[in-house]
């Protein structure tokens, strides 16, 4: 069964409910377990009712990571609880019930029943969406549970799991500083709070002082890491990848989701469905990373929008948005040397839009900076202009930047810099609904 249209009047419902949930607690981020663990005690602990969950936590990656235990889970036949943040277009993006993308009519319902519940005690609207969907969960049947951390780890609202299958840390570096703290040594603390004793906790490749807060942390709650280049690995073999680890070796599929950076988000979903002892089949771990979907992440759009371009032109959006980001970016469009890149820039305004900029400036041909009417928290064009040095031009719109390329035989245009504008570019080019 495919997931289901949205309902234009239960959406609406959705985004009130929402709205009145804000005025219980105006505050859009509180780190703390608190709160929801006081909600969920009165919800019956629904999150003790879940099948196996494999955690994930990460500055750049985790999604992708996600995406990828997601596939390698249907492919072993298991059905997949999923929750991950944030969404692009609709809040059902968030919460996927064995498969399938919750229905609006049981999402108004469940987040009703949790404001009932609540009776107006202070809470916020991500721990309000955390316990509907651990509801959710806990009331239908599957195989595993997927949970993408919302900010962090060790005070995010996923952290009630006192003992995951296993959990997955993906690509740290700096971001939500004014959340997180202002070195990457401890974004990385945040990051590791997710690690339980016992739990095996598998990594990507990390800079050597994130590795050792990693470490210490996990030897003092005694968590088995899982490290790549060190008990795992992964590289390029044949028109594929090969994964190695203490079980034995593993020949992938070139990752559906395009990038090399990729190479490791698929590696630590592979070491951690590996680790956490579910049974998972080596034609299941290929089939998985070969069919990984995931919406804004080097996606290929050939909507609407994507028309709007000169015939051959290629439209890829990313919802790259930090330094560690912009990095993989640039390593990413290095690969496009047959073309001019055109690289189209919407930022939210609490990021490092300079820091962000800085390796994409060498390698665009022309840099736009756009604010789409309705992006939320968007920085203002003249910001990101000065960001870059004053190379980048107004769009001041994504469309209007279309309109203002310079003309090419062919040339490939990249979207990037905010998730809420891949939100609004994914609604222009309608037909590239979120996967």
């Amino acid at each position: 069964m495919s997931d289901l249209p949205p309902d234009p009047i239960r959406q609406g419902r959705i985004s009130a409910l929402v709205e009145r949930l804000h005025a219980l607690y105006p505050r859009m981020i509180d780190l703390s377990t608190v709160r929801l663990m006081r909600l969920l005690g009165e919800l019956g602990d629904p999150h003790l009712k879940l099948p196996p969950v494999i955690h994930v936590a990460g500055t750049n990656g985790k999604g992708s990571v996600c995406a990828f235990l997601r596939a390698i889970g249907e492919a072993q036949g298991l059905k997949v609880h999923v929750f991950i943040s944030p969404h692009l277009v609709r809040f059902n993006e968030r919460i996927r019930i064995a498969g399938e993308l919750v229905s609006d009519a049981a999402l108004e319902a469940t987040l009703e029943e949790v404001e009932r519940v609540n009776a107006g005690q202070p809470i916020t609207v991500f721990e309000v969406l955390m316990a509907s969907a651990f509801l959710l969960f806990s009331r239908t049947e599957a195989g595993l549970c997927v949970l993408e951390v919302g900010l962090g780890g060790r005070f995010d609202a996923t952290n009630v799991i006192a003992r995951p299958a296993s959990c997955a840390i993906a690509s740290i570096s700096m971001d939500h500083k004014e959340m997180l703290g202002p070195t990457i040594e401890k974004i990385a603390w945040e990051k590791a709070g997710i690690m339980k004793p016992g739990v095996p906790v598998a990594t990507g490749r990390q800079r050597a002082e994130v590795m050792e807060v990693f470490r210490a942390e996990a030897a003092l709650v005694g968590a088995v890491l899982s490290a790549r280049d060190v008990e795992w690995r992964i590289a390029p073999h044949g028109d594929g990848l090969r994964f190695e680890d203490a079980a034995g070796v593993v020949d992938l599929p070139k990752p559906s989701l395009p990038g090399v950076f990729q190479h490791d988000n698929a590696g630590i979903a592979v070491a951690a469905m590996r680790a956490a002892g579910l049974g998972i089949t080596d034609s299941a771990l290929a089939a998985g990373v070969g069919s990984a979907q995931w919406p804004a992440r080097m996606q290929r759009l050939t909507g609407r929008l994507a028309a709007g371009l000169p015939a051959g032109w290629e439209l890829w959006l990313d919802g790259g948005h930090n330094p560690g980001g912009g990095e993989a970016l640039a390593e990413h469009i290095a690969g496009w040397g047959d073309a001019p890149v055109h690289v189209i820039v919407g930022m939210k305004k609490s990021k490092d839009s300079a820091e962000f900029l800085r390796p994409l400036l060498p390698r665009a041909s022309t840099l736009w900076a756009v604010c789409e009417p309705h992006q939320h928290s968007a920085l203002p064009v003249a910001d990101i202009i000065a960001s870059s040095g004053g190379v980048a031009r107004p769009g001041p719109t994504v469309e209007a930047a279309f309109a203002q390329l310079p003309p090419a035989p062919f040339a490939r245009v990249l979207i990037c810099g905010s998730l809420y504008l891949a939100g609004e570019v994914l609604q222009l080019d309608s037909d590239s609904p979120p996967a």
